[in-house]
């Protein structure tokens, strides 16, 4: 089982939308490609209940069967959209990849 966990903390305000605002619709997005891309065995997303200068404001923690299907799941045309959209409301990304 592979384990892709990874962190955001993003821009202060972003395409006319707020820091809350865009962290929201960027959750949706990613919630959405459950059941789109079949290669994701469990995917959650989740803010920061406990915000800080040094912290992250949103965290995914996903599952995939193999390094091959999590390939698959990062060049999905569906989940390009979304890292997109990412592109233009995040400031700081983080991300670890390991076997369990």
């Amino acid at each position: 089982m592979i384990k892709h966990v990874v962190m955001w903390k993003f821009k202060e305000s972003a395409l006319n939308n707020t820091k809350e605002e865009n962290i929201d619709e960027f959750t949706s997005k990613l919630e959405a490609l459950v059941g789109v891309i079949d290669e994701i065995v469990s995917l959650q997303v989740e803010k920061n209940i406990l915000p800080a200068e040094t912290g992250s404001d949103l965290i995914l923690l996903s599952e995939f069967n193999s390094l091959q299907d999590l390939d698959t799941y990062n060049n999905h045309p569906e989940h390009q959209k979304v890292l997109a959209f990412g592109k233009e409301v995040i400031g700081e990304r983080r991300a670890v990849d390991f076997e369990m």
